[in-house]
């Protein structure tokens, strides 16, 4: 175990030492990390006894938050002093020191290949001790594991800042679909929603499309004086995150009428609904006849309802034309604790075949 690159944020650990707190007599506890693009949660989780069943809610110790720690948006050095931060912060308020932790699950979005696997992985080993297990997934299996209580079954859609949907067979199959990021086109997510919408304006004002109360209603929004000043305000800072967050404003208007904002919504149920649909066929989740029963944990800003327009609601009715048997969940933790329950699963499993190691079930 290295003191790494950020050696003072470990500086409790000392702290500790000096005020007489052995280390020998602090409880094992679990990490839960779930990180995308606009913040990063982290739980810490006592260790309960493999013996017993997991309590509803679970036990958590400390929280803690910061930045974003998708590399793909802020680079790989921010994003990774993102995660350090946020693990620091968490076991600094639970009181407990690195020796301490059995298992950190770090779910995070842009963990989308072996190699931002293996380089997460070497650079936790770096953290903590060697008998640390590590489990790297990408946030959506924390998102699915939060609404099933730490077991890996069924599907997920989350449609935040950014959208993708994930599903996993009771014998480990897994299969994803978007998540690509903006530029390859999430356009059910915050963004493309967003995105659509300053789109639209643009058009509008320059005669390519139909007038909308989207215009007027950004240009407040930003503080702006015509839509000729969205250009710089656009690429002044093209953060995903920055441009998500007009998304309620396109629903706002959507619900006063405007056809343009409505056809972005419609477009956006459309498309979220098809990733899941698409996850559900390669994994046959809805069994041979297409009716069986099969959980659907909804997670992110974009899905929660709102006076008029419930975009989540609709993306059920949608999904529900051809997969009767779909059952949403919205779950009652953050994904962060489904972090920390996949990991307590995981070790439970490994515990009752006695072998141990650190793995992935990234695609």
């Amino acid at each position: 175990m290295k003191r790494y690159r950020n050696g003072e944020i470990w500086d409790f650990e000392q702290e500790m030492q000096l005020l007489g707190d052995g280390f020998c007599d602090q409880r094992e506890v679990i990490l839960g990390l779930d990180g995308d693009t606009t913040c990063t949660v982290c739980v810490c989780m006592p260790l309960i006894p493999f013996a017993d069943s997991l309590p509803d809610p679970p036990p958590i110790l400390s929280r803690a938050i910061a930045g974003c720690s998708n590399h793909n948006s802020v680079g790989e050095s921010a994003a990774r002093d993102a995660l350090e931060l946020v693990m620091a912060d968490a076991l600094s308020k639970a009181g407990s020191p690195r020796f301490c932790v059995q298992a950190v699950c770090l779910a995070v979005s842009g963990v989308n290949h072996p190699t931002d696997v293996e380089r997460i992985m070497n650079w936790l080993r770096d953290i903590f001790p060697r008998h640390v297990q590590f489990f790297v997934q990408n946030d959506a299996v924390a998102a699915l594991a939060s609404g099933t209580m730490g077991k890996l079954h069924g599907c997920v859609l989350i449609a935040g800042t950014g959208t993708i949907a994930y599903g996993f067979t009771e014998d480990g199959r897994d299969a994803r679909a978007a998540g690509a990021g903006p530029v390859l086109g999430d356009w059910g997510s915050g963004y493309g929603i967003a995105a659509q919408a300053l789109t639209a304006t643009v058009r509008a004002y320059d005669g390519r499309g139909p007038p909308t109360a989207l215009t007027s209603s950004i240009l407040r929004k930003l503080d702006l004086s015509s839509p000729d000043e969205l250009i710089g305000w656009t690429y002044s800072d093209p953060s995903w995150a920055r441009i998500a967050a007009l998304v309620p404003v396109v629903v706002t208007c959507a619900e006063g009428g405007d056809e343009v904002a409505n056809k972005i919504l419609r477009n956006a149920v459309q498309e979220l609904a098809s990733s899941v649909k698409a996850v559900v066929r390669r994994l046959h989740l809805c069994g041979e006849d297409g009716n069986a029963p099969f959980p659907l944990v909804m997670v992110g800003g974009v899905l929660e309802a709102n006076k008029k327009w419930d975009i989540g609601r609709e993306v059920i009715n949608c999904i529900c034309k051809d997969f009767p048997g779909v059952h949403p969940i919205c779950p009652k933790v953050e994904p962060a604790i489904g972090a920390a329950l996949l990991a307590w699963n995981l070790l439970a499993r490994y515990s009752r075949q006695g072998t141990l190691r650190s793995e992935t079930y990234s695609s």
